[in-house]
């Protein structure tokens, strides 16, 4: 759909529709419009956003990519920069400005107003990872003392530079956060009541040094849809919103897939990364992953000739080591999610073991019950059924183990859980399962 429209503004601004072009992009929503802008040439980009409404320009603009963005900077006359940004909310700017060059930063810097600069700098001082770096201070303060009357006036004039105003906060003179308000309640209540009685006083709120990623699970777990931020004197200094949210917990959904997936987080996009670097991404992972690999090969040839004296042995290997990967698979990647969720923590160490060896045990007599009947048709060899049946069950449970243990330990070792996943969990329980396999197969073979 996206491209279509894009093939129609392309039509439209060949042959010099200006007018018309307008009016259909006026009718558009700004992230379609910056999603557009990806499927049209560079140089159609710039003539495109200059006939967007002011608005609706600053709008897109936050949205585009970061490519597209530094294009239209580098072509933009010193007002046509300053009317963007002006128009911008102020944590929108510093994310842009964050991903710029010194040297477009610098351009920027000096043609935004010397409140907003101060602001963005102010905002570009906390840690990346940080609240403070999330946050935006177009908020709508009121003050205990107003009357509903007042407050709404307030809001009023207001609410223009207010990036939300579902939720407005209550602070002293000092800036202290006393509570929040929604707009819903105060339009409930009566023109003369004070703003102090209908205050919510139960204060939900982050320091500006907490982690974005707990910000964003908090405000999921107490469905707000700002979050306040406070310094360390607890003063209000800006919020976080449920967009901005949202980006934090697909960022993060993002790093942990990729992580499972034994690759380095990537910041571009994929069309957007160079083949180097995703090489590079991959290689590390994949080096350590065929090494290990040597390790379960080690132990195979440990086991010669056990597998030389009963031939049949090793044609269920890949069967084994491939059930115990994904048992394994399966265990972290439940434990993983718990504990992103905040369901599972490092004291549930023990609940979670013991969980796991029942599901295990459960697992694993029904998938040994069938894997020994397919073997006793096709095979017809009872002892052969009973080693890999018998076999089925300790991978299984070592396999489940292994695979919900490895994540808490990374995490008791602060190190990103998510790294001990799939492929790391998979190498360790395919050296196991080769392990208990011949030890079994050794007893009952008496080899």
């Amino acid at each position: 759909m996206t491209a279509e429209i894009a093939e129609t503004a392309e039509t439209l601004l060949k042959n010099k529709q200006y007018a018309s072009l307008r009016d259909m992009l006026s009718a558009m929503n700004e992230a379609d419009i910056a999603d557009m802008f990806t499927h049209v040439p560079e140089e159609s980009i710039p003539l495109l956003f200059r006939l967007l409404p002011k608005d609706l320009a600053a709008d897109t603009f936050a949205l585009m990519e970061t490519d597209d963005q530094e294009l239209l900077i580098r072509g933009f006359s010193d007002s046509e920069l300053k009317e963007v940004f002006d128009e911008l909310y102020v944590d929108d700017a510093a994310d842009i400005i964050e991903e710029m060059p010194a040297n477009v930063v610098k351009r920027i810097l000096k043609n935004t107003d010397p409140e907003m600069r101060a602001v963005i700098n102010e905002i570009l001082k906390y840690p990346e990872d940080s609240a403070g770096s999330l946050m935006t201070t177009a908020y709508i303060s009121l003050r205990p003392e107003m009357t509903v009357s007042e407050a709404i006036k307030r809001i009023r004039r207001t609410i223009s530079d207010a990036e939300t105003a579902y939720v407005c906060y209550v602070t002293d003179d000092n800036r202290k956060l006393m509570g929040s308000l929604s707009v819903k309640n105060l339009l409930l209540a009566q023109p003369t009541e004070k703003i102090r009685d209908i205050t919510d006083k139960s204060i939900i709120c982050v320091h500006t040094h907490t982690d974005k990623e707990d910000v964003a699970k908090d405000m999921n777990k107490y469905d707000l849809v700002t979050m306040p931020v406070v310094d360390d004197e607890g003063r209000l200094v800006g919020i976080v919103t449920f967009d901005d949210a949202i980006d934090v917990m697909q960022d993060e959904t993002t790093e942990d897939i990729e992580r499972m997936a034994a690759i380095s987080p990537i910041e571009e996009s994929y069309f957007k990364t160079s083949d180097i670097s995703h090489a590079r991404n991959r290689i590390f992972w994949l080096l350590i992953l065929m090494l290990s690999g040597v390790i379960t090969g080690g132990i195979l040839k440990q086991y010669e000739t056990a597998y030389a004296a009963v031939p049949i042995l090793a044609s269920f290997i890949p069967m084994l080591m491939s059930t115990g990967g994904n048992c394994g698979s399966q265990s972290s990647t439940m434990i993983i999610r718990g504990m992103s969720l905040d369901e599972i923590h490092l004291r549930d160490f023990f609940k979670v073991v013991f969980t796991e060896i029942r599901v295990a045990a459960i697992i694993g007599v029904i998938l040994a019950a069938a894997d020994g009947l397919w073997i006793l048709l096709t095979v017809g060899d009872g002892k052969i059924a009973l080693t890999v049946s018998l076999s089925i069950i300790g991978i299984v449970v070592i396999s489940q183990l292994i695979g919900c243990t490895l994540p808490m330990l990374a995490k008791r070792c602060r190190l990103d859980p998510a790294a001990m996943a799939a492929p790391i969990i998979t190498t360790v329980v395919d050296a196991a399962s080769v392990i208990i396999y011949f030890f079994i197969a050794s007893k009952l073979f008496a080899l």
